[in-house]
C-alpha cells in the first residue's frame, strides 16, 4: 500500500472525528499552524521524519510538542496513534490528505492558474465565477506565473486541462498544418 494511501486513511479517520463533533474547520486551523511550525522548524522537521526514533520517544518529544502549542485533546490523541504506528513520518500526507477531504465535504475544488503575466482582481474574480458556474462548486484559485505562455493562461481543474495559452494555440496550429 501506498504512502499516500495510507496517509489518506488516517486523515480520512480525523475527518470524520472532527465532522462528527463538527470541528472539521477547527482542525483544519490547528493542521496549518502546525504544519507550518514543523516546516519553520529543521528539528521538528526531522522528528516527523526521522524513523530511526524509537516509538516511545516520538511519541513524547511530540506530544510535548502539541501541548506547549495549545493543540486540541483530538489532535494529541490522534498523533498518539499515528506516532504509536510509526506512520508519524506521514504528517505531511496526512494534512495533504486531510486538506482534500475537507474540501471534497465542503464542496471546494482547486483550480491551478498559469499565465504569462499575474492575473488582476477583476480578472480573477471573473474566471472564479466562471468555474464555479461550471463546476457547480467553489473554487479556489492558485496562479502560477510561466513566460514561456507568452499570453494567455492554462486552467488545471482536477485531472482536465484547458489550454487557452497563446503557447497552446500556436501548438495547435502547427500540428493542423502538418497534417494538412
Amino acid at each position: 500500500m501506498s504512502a499516500r494511501s495510507i496517509a489518506r486513511r488516517y486523515a480520512k479517520a480525523l475527518a470524520e472525528i472532527g465532522e462528527s463533533r463538527e470541528t472539521l474547520q477547527d482542525l483544519l486551523k490547528e493542521l496549518d499552524a502546525l504544519e507550518a511550525l514543523v516546516k519553520a522548524n529543521p528539528d521538528l522537521q526531522r522528528l516527523v521524519s526521522f524513523p530511526l526514533i524509537a516509538p516511545s520517544k516520538r511519541v513524547a518529544a511530540f506530544d510535548a510538542i502539541l501541548e506547549k502549542v495549545g493543540a486540541s485533546i483530538l489532535l494529541r490523541k490522534f498523533f498518539t496513534v499515528v506516532t504509536q504506528s510509526a506512520r508519524l513520518s506521514l504528517f505531511h500526507d496526512i494534512v495533504a490528505s486531510f486538506h482534500d477531504l475537507v474540501d471534497e465535504k465542503m464542496g471546494v475544488v482547486e483550480a491551478r492558474i498559469v499565465s504569462a503575466q499575474a492575473l488582476t482582481g477583476s480578472q480573477t474574480s471573473r474566471l472564479s465565477e466562471f468555474l464555479s458556474t461550471r463546476t457547480g462548486k467553489t473554487v479556489r484559485i492558485r496562479w502560477q506565473q510561466d513566460r514561456a505562455l507568452l499570453g494567455g493562461l492554462k486552467v488545471q481543474l482536477g485531472s482536465t486541462v484547458y489550454d487557452a495559452s497563446l503557447q497552446g494555440r500556436l501548438r495547435l496550429l502547427k500540428q493542423q498544418l502538418l497534417s494538412a
